[in-house]
């Protein structure tokens, strides 16, 4: 019983290995046509192609910020005073950075070298230490 089941399952192998030999060889004929189906002369003028519809890296026509690679903002002495004129009115560090291009770290660091950052308050170390005169 055993060595026919084992029998049956290397004829299974065998005939999977044989469909996926197939398919492979069907897929490259197919993928092979693909640029003259759709009218271009050869498969470097269809790569091209899928690049621009695809937009992806690697093609010679885009601009860093296209493919989604964010460039460097310049922070200018003029932003600088901009930032600090926003905190200043009130405005959230996040509001700032997308106002001006900036990470929001970067608004924070401006903060910080014009001292417009507020000092963290600091709680007592234990409830004693709270109601304890003596400590304070």
């Amino acid at each position: 019983m055993i060595t026919q089941k084992i029998k049956e399952l290397e004829e299974l192998k065998a005939r999977a290995a044989q469909l996926e030999a197939d398919i492979e060889t069907e897929r490259a004929a197919e993928l092979a046509a693909l640029p003259g189906q759709y009218g271009y002369s050869d498969i470097n003028e269809f790569i091209e192609a899928l690049r621009k519809v695809f937009d992806v890296r690697g093609s010679s026509d885009k601009t860093p910020a296209a493919s989604g690679k964010r460039t460097r903002s310049k922070i200018t002495p003029e932003i600088k005073e901009q930032v600090k004129a926003a905190v200043i009115e009130g405005k959230r560090g996040s509001a700032i950075a997308a106002e001006f291009g900036i990470s929001l770290p970067s608004v924070q660091n401006i903060k910080k070298e014009f001292g417009l950052v507020k000092p963290h308050e600091t709680a007592p170390a234990s409830a004693a230490e709270a109601s304890d005169p003596a400590t304070s």
